[in-house]
């Protein structure tokens, strides 16, 4: 289906080593997810659900990707790139909360348990990568003053 559909060259963003470019294609199809219906012999087959991207990707280096989208029918190949293409970065992100913040260690038997070990996570994390941003001199402007810093020595003391 893609074979037939206009590619074109997009740009989704820049990084370290200059722009992130790959040919793109999308046309809409009608995924076969919709309630299974006996159809002969044939068995329960699925009828036509609802629409979706079916995206293609063509990358510098020869491989190929397809993907599916759900975003609305008048988005732009641009768009459905981009979106595509922040799921590397969700996935990074996932990973080292896994690996170097423990969040796949959790051993608790409730749910509320969960959700506050992948709270504590996800705020250390938050917190190393402001530190790594500041190290590296990216840090963004902010409209708030930097929270002061207290050594051990000049800490409130506690009774």
């Amino acid at each position: 289906m893609l074979e037939a559909a206009k590619w074109r060259q997009v740009s989704w963003r820049k990084g370290t080593k200059g722009r992130l470019a790959a040919r793109f294609a999308a046309v809409r199809v009608r995924i076969a997810d919709g309630a299974p219906q006996r159809i002969g012999s044939a068995g329960a087959q699925h009828m036509p659900g609802e629409e979706a991207w079916l995206v293609g990707e063509h990358r510098s280096n020869g491989e190929r990707k397809c993907y599916l989208s759900n975003l609305p029918a008048g988005t732009p190949v641009k768009d459905l790139a981009g979106a595509i293409k922040a799921r590397w970065i969700c996935e990074q992100a996932h990973q080292q909360l896994k690996e170097e913040l423990g969040l796949d260690h959790f051993e608790g038997r409730s749910w509320t348990g969960l959700h506050r070990h992948a709270l504590m996570t996800m705020m250390a994390y938050a917190y190393l990568q402001s530190r790594r941003i500041a190290q590296a001199g990216r840090k963004k402007k902010s409209p708030w003053p930097a929270a002061a810093t207290h050594t051990a020595s000049s800490a409130p003391s506690h009774s």
